[in-house]
C-alpha cells in the first residue's frame, strides 16, 4: 500500500539532520571524481562527485526514497492513479512517450491508443506540409511555422525547437523555420509577423481550454494581419487543443490535434503541443527520436538503487541541499548555446510544480519546498552572474550540462585549441573552482570554495539526448514533489492574478469601477501619474 506523508514525519529525514555537513575540498580525491558517475539515457552520464554528499548521506537519502516509496508512487502515477489531487486528474505525460506499466483506461478509452493515434495524425499532416501537398492561400508551399501559445504551450516547445535547429540543418531535416508568439504585448507578435512572409507561413494555435486570453488576443492579431495581406486565415492555421474546447472540430482551422486535461502545460512538450511544430519543422522522425530518448530515461527512473538511478540521485541531492543545508536556489548552466532557452523552461517546470506551501491534501507544511531556479548558457554566464556564485554570501547549487561535440559547425583552431575544447575546458574548470576555491592574502581575491555542482554530460546534443533531458528534469521535479508530499501537477498560484487582470481590463476599457477599491485606486493613480508626467 502506498502512503503519502510529509517529509518532516520521516525517520530518515531526522537522521539526515544529524550528519555533519560535507566539506568538498576535503572530500574530493581522484577516486571520487573517477567513480561517482551514473550511466544515463541517450548516452548521458551523470556526475555527482562535486555534490555536497558522502556515503553516509547517500545511504540515508536512499532510506528516504524507500520510506517515501518514491518508485512505487512513480509506478502508480504512470498507471493512471489520481495524482493531481486538486483537480482530481490522472497525470499522463509519460504515456505519450510510451506505456511504462499496465494500460490506462479512461471512459472506456485506452489512453495510449488515443495519444498514439493523435501522434500519427499530426505526423501525417506534417508530412503533407513538408512535401507541399498542403499549400497556403496563394498556392505557395509553407516555409515558416509559427506557434501561438503561452506558458507551457510556449516555453518547452520553444526551448526544444531552438535546441534542435542547428542539429536539424546538419541532419538535412530542417524544412520550415519555427517561430513563436507568446506575450500579449503586441510588439511580440509584430516582431515575428514583420520578419516572415505571411503567404508562406503556417500558424499553430495552442490552447488546451481554447479560452487562454493572451493566446486568443494574439490569434486576433495574426488573423487580422493575414486578412490585410489578402490571405485567408483559415488556410494558414491549425489548432492544438482539447476535444471539449471551442477550437475542437472548428472549420476555421486546417486541422485540430488533441491533448487532454491529463497532460499539464509544463509537461506537454512530448505531446502535440511540442510534437506538431517539431514534426513540421524538422520531420516526424526527429520528434519520434525525441520521444524515444525521453522514454528510455523514463524507464531508467524505475531503478530502485539510488546509486544506479541518475534522476533519483539528482532529485534527492536537491532535497538534501534544500531541506538539510537550507539553500534556497539552484542554477542550471548548460554549456551549449542551443540550450539557451532551456533554463527558462525549467523555471516554469520546477517553480510552478513545486512552488507550494500546502501538501497534496491542502494542509500547510512547515518545511521548505521548491527552490528558485535560474540559469544562462556558459560561457556567457561566467561574464554575468558567476561573481555571485563564486563569492556571494549565499551558496547556490549548480547543475551543469555539457557536450563533447558541436551540432553543426566545424571548429576553428585559435591559440592552439578549438572553440569546443575551450568550452569544455571552461566547464571543467568552473566545477573544480567552485568546489576547491582559492586562498589569497587579498580578501577580494579569495574564493571560499565548497560550492557544489552536478554534471550531465553527453557526446552531442540531438533529439534523443534532448528527450532524455526533458524526462530527467520532469522526473526530478516529480520525485521531489513526492518527497515533499506536494501536488506537483496543478498551478493554482497563477490564478489570482488572472482573476484580477480580468477586473482591471474591464475597468481600463470601460471606465467602470470594480468591486475592489484598491484595484480601482491603483488603476486611476497609475494612469494619472503618467499623464501628469508627460513630455
Amino acid at each position: 500500500m502506498v502512503v503519502f506523508k510529509n517529509l518532516d514525519t520521516c525517520q530518515a529525514f531526522e537522521a539526515l539532520k544529524k550528519i555533519p555537513a560535507v566539506v568538498l575540498h576535503k572530500s574530493l580525491d581522484q577516486k571520487r571524481i573517477s567513480d561517482w558517475w551514473i550511466p544515463h539515457a541517450a548516452g548521458f552520464c551523470y556526475c555527482y562527485a562535486f555534490a555536497p554528499v558522502d556515503d553516509s548521506v547517500i545511504d540515508w537519502l536512499e532510506a528516504l526514497t524507500r520510506e517515501q516509496q518514491l518508485i512505487e508512487k512513480y509506478r502508480i502515477l504512470t498507471e493512471g492513479a489520481i495524482m493531481n489531487t486538486g483537480e482530481k486528474r490522472m497525470v499522463l505525460h509519460h504515456l505519450v512517450r510510451g506505456r511504462l506499466g499496465k494500460p490506462v483506461i479512461w471512459n472506456g478509452q485506452d489512453m495510449e491508443v488515443f495519444y498514439r493515434e493523435e501522434k500519427h495524425r499530426f505526423y501525417d499532416f506534417a508530412h503533407k506540409i513538408r512535401e507541399g501537398e498542403i499549400l497556403g492561400t496563394t498556392g505557395k508551399a509553407f516555409t515558416q511555422i509559427v506557434q501561438i501559445g503561452i506558458g507551457g504551450s510556449d516555453l518547452g516547445p520553444r526551448a526544444a525547437s531552438l535546441a534542435l535547429s542547428r542539429w536539424a540543418v546538419a541532419a538535412g531535416r530542417a524544412r520550415l523555420r519555427p517561430w513563436f508568439i507568446s506575450n500579449v504585448d503586441p510588439d511580440d507578435a509584430d516582431y515575428v509577423l514583420a520578419n516572415i512572409d505571411l503567404s508562406e507561413s503556417l500558424f499553430i494555435l495552442v490552447s488546451k481550454s481554447g479560452t487562454t486570453q493572451e493566446t486568443l488576443a494574439n490569434e486576433t492579431i495574426v488573423r487580422d494581419r493575414l486578412q490585410k495581406a489578402g490571405l485567408n486565415p483559415d488556410k494558414h492555421m491549425v489548432a492544438v487543443t482539447s476535444t471539449s474546447s471551442p477550437l475542437a472540430h472548428n472549420p476555421h482551422y486546417l486541422d485540430s490535434f488533441y491533448i487532454d486535461d491529463f497532460i499539464g502545460g509544463r509537461y506537454s512538450t512530448s505531446s502535440a503541443v511540442g510534437g506538431v511544430i517539431i514534426s513540421i519543422a524538422y520531420g516526424p522522425e526527429t520528434f519520434e527520436e525525441f520521444l524515444e530518448g525521453a522514454n528510455e530515461a523514463d524507464r531508467l527512473a524505475f531503478e530502485p538503487s539510488l546509486r544506479k538511478n541518475p534522476v533519483l540521485m539528482d532529485a534527492l541531492i536537491g532535497i538534501y541541499e534544500r531541506n538539510i543545508l537550507g539553500w534556497p536556489a539552484t542554477a542550471v548552466l548548460p554549456y551549449s548555446e542551443s540550450l539557451s532557452r532551456f533554463p527558462a523552461h525549467l523555471q516554469q517546470l520546477d517553480m510552478e510544480s513545486n512552488g507550494k506551501s500546502v501538501n497534496r491534501e491542502g494542509h500547510p507544511i512547515s518545511y521548505s519546498t521548491g527552490p528558485l531556479v535560474f540559469g544562462e548558457p556558459g560561457t556567457n554566464g561566467q561574464h554575468s552572474f558567476y561573481q555571485l556564485l563564486h563569492q556571494g554570501s549565499d551558496i547556490i547549487p549548480l547543475q551543469f550540462i555539457g557536450f563533447l561535440r558541436n551540432q553543426l559547425s566545424p571548429d576553428m583552431i585559435s591559440e592552439g585549441s578549438s572553440s569546443r575544447q575551450k568550452l569544455l575546458a571552461n566547464l571543467i574548470a568552473q566545477m573544480l573552482a567552485f568546489a576547491i576555491g582559492k586562498k589569497d592574502e587579498n580578501p577580494s581575491k579569495t574564493f571560499s570554495g565548497n560550492r557544489p555542482s552536478t554534471l550531465l554530460l553527453a557526446r552531442e546534443l540531438g533529439p534523443r539526448q534532448l528527450g532524455a533531458l526533458y524526462s530527467h528534469f520532469e522526473n526530478k521535479v516529480m520525485f521531489q514533489g513526492f518527497v515533499w508530499n506536494l501536488n506537483s501537477f496543478d498551478q493554482e498560484g497563477v490564478q489570482l492574478g488572472k482573476i484580477l487582470a480580468k477586473k482591471a481590463l474591464s475597468s481600463i476599457t470601460k471606465g467602470e469601477s470594480t468591486d475592489d477599491e484598491l484595484l480601482d485606486a491603483f488603476i486611476a493613480s497609475a494612469l494619472r501619474a503618467v499623464e501628469n508626467n508627460g513630455d
